[in-house]
């Protein structure tokens, strides 16, 4: 019986606001122009390599680009050095924490949201949230509300009830789907005839998408889900289910399905597509899109523990 663990699977691969004007913005010039689509021996897009999907995109759309899911190159540019000026003015005050970042634990010198508004289809997007389309994630259900209040609640001396990221056990954001963290967005990606291997920088997660498979019954649950892939044309298509209860996405359950589209458009980019699905968690399913840039290698160990006393300081502090 197929079944890999999140150290399974480990063992296995020792391997991304000031007003813009209201009307609609003119269509985007073409992107560069790029090198034709690699392609495996077996003639589908080889989507192998590492990517990075920093952004400067929010995930969801803010109000300066209410109503404009895109934007012209021009006011891009424009958008992107206001935000350039207002992160290094940040780093000059409180420690260099950025402003914007609520909370926020690490000053600027860690954060990696790259530079530009993420390209897709030859426009510059102003969400990673593209359906609905007003770029806003549907309201959570009140089951999911309750879920999610009760999955926040710390449990003085019992290190189970933090949080999975807080434990180095996945990262602040899961490998599926693969949206930005606040740092560390790397992905490497493996692909075979009958498996593709996508590691994530971030707690180094990894997720084996099998494409020879059904998937497993309901009653084997894994971490990461349950990945099994196709081809339609050119594109990936990737559905996870059979989540379990220890990973949740934006307060999920574990009923969650995820579908996702990889499209290779050049040697340097892939277009990406992913579609959540949980009616126990959001009122309707919804969907991001972002892009992957090639970046050189090789992807770094993300060692997590390494001086990190952040549990030794909580439990202690609750004696």
């Amino acid at each position: 019986m197929r079944f890999c663990s999140l150290i399974e699977t480990s063992v296995v691969f020792l391997l991304a606001a000031a007003s813009l004007p209201a009307q609609n913005a003119p269509a985007s010039a073409p992107a560069p122009k790029a090198g034709p689509i690699p392609r495996a021996a077996d003639g589908h897009p080889d989507l192998s390599g590492i990517w990075s999907n920093a952004t400067r995109t929010p995930f969801e759309r803010p109000a300066v680009f209410q109503g404009r899911a895109t934007i012209s190159d021009e006011e891009a540019r424009a958008w992107e050095a206001r935000e350039k000026q207002r992160w290094e003015e940040g780093s000059k005050v409180d420690g260099g924490r950025p402003v914007t970042i609520e909370g926020g634990a690490y000053n600027v010198l860690f954060y990696d949201n790259g530079s530009e508004l993420a390209r897709i289809g030859g426009q510059k997007r102003t969400s990673m949230v593209v359906d609905p389309p007003d770029g806003h994630v549907p309201p959570l259900t009140p089951e999911a509300r309750d879920r999610l209040q009760s999955r926040r609640r710390f449990i003085p001396g019992d290190y189970k009830s933090l949080s999975n990221d807080t434990r180095c056990l996945v990262g602040n954001t899961p490998s599926v789907p693969l949206t930005p963290a606040l740092y560390n967005n790397n992905v490497e990606i493996v692909q075979s005839a009958n498996s593709v291997l996508i590691e994530v920088e971030m707690v180094h997660d990894a997720r084996i998408i099998h494409m020879t498979d059904k998937h497993q019954p309901p009653a084997i649950r894994q971490w990461f889900g349950d990945s099994i892939g196709h081809w339609e044309g050119d594109t990936l298509v990737v559905e996870t289910t059979n989540f379990d209860d220890h990973t949740h996405y934006r307060g999920s359950s574990k009923d969650l399905k995820i579908t996702e589209r990889f499209k290779r458009v050049s040697d340097k980019t892939i277009e990406y597509r992913a579609t959540m699905e949980d009616p126990t968690t959001w009122t309707k399913p919804w969907s991001i899109e972002l892009a992957f840039s090639s970046v050189p290698g090789p992807l770094y160990e993300y060692a997590c523990h390494e001086g990190n006393y952040a549990i030794t300081d909580i439990l202690g502090a609750t004696k």
